[in-house]
């Protein structure tokens, strides 16, 4: 299998009443290079694309992109540079890797709006190396730029920053220094939401699993589902009892505790995500923790329950003294 190392460059409206829907960024450069499964370079790729939609540079990307209107014009249409870009990624197995999450789909809103055959009907597996850069040298939730983990790594700097074919290469280098056990957490870009349950995603990694579900009419429905809420104990597929139902203190992340008889303490946590279509999808994580991350589980449901029967009282006070009110003006009258 080979890695296909993705970067663009994006320009905007330089004024926000004449953005388009459809397409807020429209992609002005493509930089890729292509590795092999030992994350040896093999081929390189680079096009400009001749503006179509916003013909003038946002100011902001001018100063950041080095790049000008002039040198755009002589590319070439964003048809043809797709065109030519997947057939130099080849019809061999391949997974896009991008510093952040944000290229892939940039990629499909412009392939959308010109109207080209969609990369995939469903969640793409993808390598977003700046998550893994966080994940093997630092915490796993601060985002650093390129250039840091360029400087962090002694990588030689030898272009500028901010083209589309020279953060790909620099993205390139910083991939070759992260792990095989790193690279094993792939992403997955939801562009296309599954429609139907043999779709969803599955997917187990060697600290935790994830799944990704179908679409829900609304969030009732969302967390009815059999599959949605079950705990499954990922390293030994036994169904496990909750001992700790799940809850949640904003209506959007939901939390439970499983326990494993063999594996301990399993975290369950629900996101609900809300779709353009204002439908709900759902990402569950499942994670085995230690007895003091349990506590704090446990901590956050207790708050959460005294919280919700302080607004209980406040809210059946306010209808007494609503009531007592209306009854006294029915009494005057």
């Amino acid at each position: 299998m080979n890695y296909i190392v993705l970067d663009l460059e994006w320009n905007q409206s330089r004024c926000k009443s004449n953005e388009i829907k459809e397409m807020p960024f429209e992609i002005i450069e493509i930089g890729a290079v292509k590795l092999n499964d030992e994350k040896k370079e093999i081929g390189r790729f680079h096009e400009l694309i001749k503006p179509e939609v916003y013909l003038d540079l946002n100011h902001t990307i001018k100063n950041i992109v080095h790049i000008n209107i002039e040198e755009l014009n002589q590319g070439i249409p964003f048809l043809e540079a797709m065109e030519k870009f997947l057939e130099w990624c080849g019809w061999e197995e391949y997974t896009f890797c991008t510093w952040g999450p944000l290229d892939l789909v940039e990629l499909q809103k412009n392939m959308k709006y010109y109207h080209m055959e969609p990369l995939s009907m469903t969640p793409i597996a993808f390598l977003d190396l700046q998550k893994l850069f966080s994940r093997q040298y630092e915490d796993n939730k601060t985002r650093r730029t390129l250039e840091y983990a360029v400087d962090f790594l002694h990588i030689q700097k030898e272009e500028p920053f901010h083209r589309a074919f020279w953060d790909a290469y620099y993205t390139a280098k910083v991939m070759a220094k992260l792990s095989d056990k790193t690279l094993d957490h792939v992403s997955f870009d939801v562009f296309h939401i599954p429609k139907e349950k043999e779709q969803e995603v599955y997917k187990v990694f060697y600290d935790y699993a994830k799944y990704i579900s179908r679409e829900f009419a609304t969030k009732t429905a969302a967390m009815a589902d059999r599959e949605v809420i079950s705990t499954r104990c990922y390293i030994c597929n036994r169904n496990l009892q909750r001992q700790l139902k799940w809850f949640t203190s904003n209506g959007r992340n939901y939390y439970s505790i499983s326990v494993c008889p063999v594996h301990g303490n399993m975290k369950g946590k629900i996101r609900l995500k809300k779709t353009k279509e204002d439908t709900y999808y759902v990402v569950k994580t499942l994670k085995f923790i230690s007895e003091e991350e349990k506590k704090e589980i446990l901590i956050k449901r207790e708050k959460t329950s005294l919280h919700r029967k302080k607004n209980k009282k406040m809210y059946n006070q306010r209808k007494t003294i609503s009531s007592m009110v209306v009854q006294n003006k029915n009494q005057i009258s």
